[in-house]
């Protein structure tokens, strides 16, 4: 198969190549006309003028009818051939294209010079192209990511598991916690997935109700606390206007706060304290996630909430490897644009803050089906 798929993505390139060397240029003198049928009828006027005009030079110099209409329908003929290919070039470059396209090679491009519908065709074209581009990327991306991210904690949990086996290290307590640790990573990552998938898909329902936040941030910080006890984390409160609230999934916002909290956890130093900050932006409710970590590079703030993305990697930083997924922030990012709102790395000097700005009317995304709740 893969043989026959090659030899597909290269006769047409062969193709090309002798179509190429054996077809005249293209004309295209009525590119400046914005409608096809402009074309056809400057196209027709000149095809009968051309022929008018050798009739009656033929008729004036005496060569006869036989010869004189015989020459005028030929010449015009020709005429109408080349200003009618550089009409239909740009179809006939689609339909080259399109064929190199369904063979796997997505960086066809058409030349669109002409402003009528042919050429916002090829413009269509064109876009469409790139789409489909940078479609194939990501897909090749997201599976070598997802191979890479699974094949980890698959491998050491099965050198954990062999070395058990073989009598190399002990079932001891440690070594257990450390294999269902492997686990519990391949969970998350599975869980991510599969949250990913259908937010991007739009199959996840908002059902929204008034949230009071300083009840919901303090019942998520209670949570995290359980998380960052290892570190001897604090996890203080701060919302102002007391009585703040915002019209929100509390599923959906608690999945924010509860990825933004574990993230904070995981990068923040023991003895340390990861703040949640409540405010009235104008017409919106502001959310901070604010820790003292050692923050996220201004080149990379803007590409944390991509797939498999890690502020601050350990392969360009240096540090201990946290365990994360690279997946968190990406849900997050889909769960914050549901509700119609923003998130971003705000530029702070010290540590990290994830600002989550939510509007006071809620403006979800196209596709995202709302259920009020009272």
């Amino acid at each position: 198969m893969s043989s026959s798929r090659q030899e597909a993505r290269q006769s047409p390139r062969h193709g090309r190549g002798a179509a190429s060397r054996s077809r005249l240029p293209d004309v295209r003198p009525l590119d400046r006309f914005r409608s096809i049928k402009i074309k056809l009828g400057v196209l027709v006027a000149a095809t009968v003028t051309m022929a008018s005009f050798i009739t009656w030079i033929g008729l004036s110099y005496e060569f006869g009818p036989s010869r004189t209409f015989p020459l005028a329908i030929a010449i015009s003929l020709v005429l109408t051939q080349l200003l009618a290919r550089g009409m239909t070039s740009p179809l006939r470059d689609m339909t080259h294209a399109a064929r190199r396209m369904a063979a796997g090679d997505y960086s066809q491009r058409v030349r669109a010079t002409s402003a009528d519908e042919v050429g916002q065709l090829a413009e269509a074209f064109n876009t469409m192209s790139d789409d489909l581009q940078q479609a194939d990327t990501f897909r090749r991306e997201l599976v070598a990511n997802v191979s890479h991210e699974l094949r980890t904690p698959v491998t050491a949990l099965q050198a954990q598991l062999e070395n058990i086996v073989d009598g190399v290290t002990p079932a001891d307590p440690a070594t257990m916690e450390a294999a269902l640790a492997q686990t519990e990573r391949l969970g998350r990552l599975v869980a991510y997935l599969l949250d990913l998938s259908r937010l991007e898909a739009g199959d996840v329902p908002l059902q929204l109700t008034q949230l009071r936040l300083v009840d919901f941030l303090q019942e998520a910080a209670e949570a995290a606390a359980l998380v960052g006890a290892s570190k001897n984390l604090r996890f203080p409160v701060d919302v102002e206007p007391e009585d703040l609230s915002v019209r929100a999934d509390p599923e959906r916002l608690h999945q924010v706060v509860a990825n933004l909290l574990h993230n904070a956890v995981r990068h923040s130093p023991p003895d340390e304290e990861v703040r949640l900050v409540a405010r009235r932006a104008g017409g919106d409710v502001r959310i901070d996630v604010v820790d003292h970590g050692p923050g996220i590079s201004p080149d990379q703030r803007a590409h944390v909430f991509e797939r498999f993305v890690r502020g601050n990697s350990p392969a360009a930083t240096g540090q201990v490897s946290t365990g994360g997924t690279g997946l968190g922030l990406a849900i997050v990012r889909w769960a914050v644009e549901l509700h119609g709102g923003t998130i971003e790395v705000a530029d702070v000097a010290e540590g990290c803050t994830m600002r989550v700005t939510l509007p006071g009317a809620v403006r979800p995304l196209p596709g995202g089906h709302l259920f009020y709740r009272n």
